[in-house]
């Protein structure tokens, strides 16, 4: 039975009402976590929270280290990973505060980010093609919207580098491609979980209208704030609501992502090599 995980974004440092909580430092031989990982039960049920910016947001998206965050979570025992994100809107009808439950990425970083474990000796290519966990992006639309919040199944996110904001002529590019929000964080998460076997899905809640919009005045990091902080409460109860309805015993498709992705040669793996991704890919090498 895996642990739920949660990924707190800007304004989501703790989750309250964990029980039997403890602060839990994890080395990762990918470097050091955003922060510690705090780790109880919440709603009955064993959860991990990590904030991805550091408590007390210290650290920018292009600085965050996505691998050894991941890797945490595998580690911790976490086969489901929740991640609450901030994004700007792209699209009129998604409204700030309002929520959105993407199916798909755009990659629009500088490859500042790693978001492979997988080098240094070893390849492996997983399917990506579906990004999210369709069940468990289902099982947040669905508590969102039984928990009467405004919610939207379903959209393509646009994983800028940051950490500035968009220029306008950015935001109309990427409204002319179609794509429905806009944030810095969420590629690389889902990638990594992809590759760890996890399941993975972005509940983002909508601050602004990027800098698009003629109605709107251009995003400004005090509107963000203000429209985060209004969102902040909606997301803990959506996760409250949610994590004691999720399955105990819960197995998909993207647990078995690697069974077919590495393919390099067993016998060329080096044992630093092998001993490095144990924790992600041991029963495979």
């Amino acid at each position: 039975m895996g642990k739920i995980g949660i990924i707190g974004g800007s304004g989501l440092y703790n989750i309250e009402g964990i029980k039997k909580l403890k602060a839990v430092s994890v080395a990762t031989p990918f470097g050091k976590p955003s922060d510690k990982y705090i780790t109880g039960e919440l709603e009955g049920r064993d959860v991990v929270f990590l904030p991805r910016h550091g408590v007390g947001h210290r650290i920018n998206p292009s600085e965050i280290n996505f691998r050894a965050n991941i890797y945490g979570m595998k580690k911790l025992g976490v086969n489901r990973i929740i991640s609450v994100s901030a994004c700007g809107s792209l699209k009129e009808e998604l409204k700030p505060l309002d929520f959105v439950v993407p199916d798909q990425f755009v990659d629009r970083t500088n490859q500042a980010r790693k978001m492979t474990f997988f080098e240094k000796g070893v390849v492996a290519h997983i399917s990506f093609a579906e990004p999210v966990c369709k069940e468990l992006s289902y099982a947040v639309y669905r508590v969102a919207k039984k928990s009467g919040i405004t919610a939207h199944m379903g959209g393509t996110y646009l994983n800028m580098e940051g950490p500035a904001f968009s220029t306008k002529a950015e935001s109309n590019l990427y409204r002319g491609w179609g794509m429905d929000i806009i944030g810095m964080t969420n590629m690389a998460e889902a990638k990594l979980a992809r590759e760890a076997e996890i399941c993975y899905c972005t509940l983002a809640a909508v601050t602004d209208y990027d800098c698009w919009y003629a109605g709107h005045e251009s995003v400004t990091v005090d509107m963000v704030i203000a429209n985060l902080c209004k969102n902040i409460e909606n997301s803990k109860m959506i996760i409250r609501n949610l994590i004691p309805i999720l399955p105990e015993n819960y197995k998909c498709h993207c647990q078995e992502a690697l069974k077919y992705a590495i393919i390099t040669d067993r016998k060329m793996i080096s044992k630093v090599t092998k001993e490095r991704l144990k924790v992600i890919a041991g029963k495979y090498l």
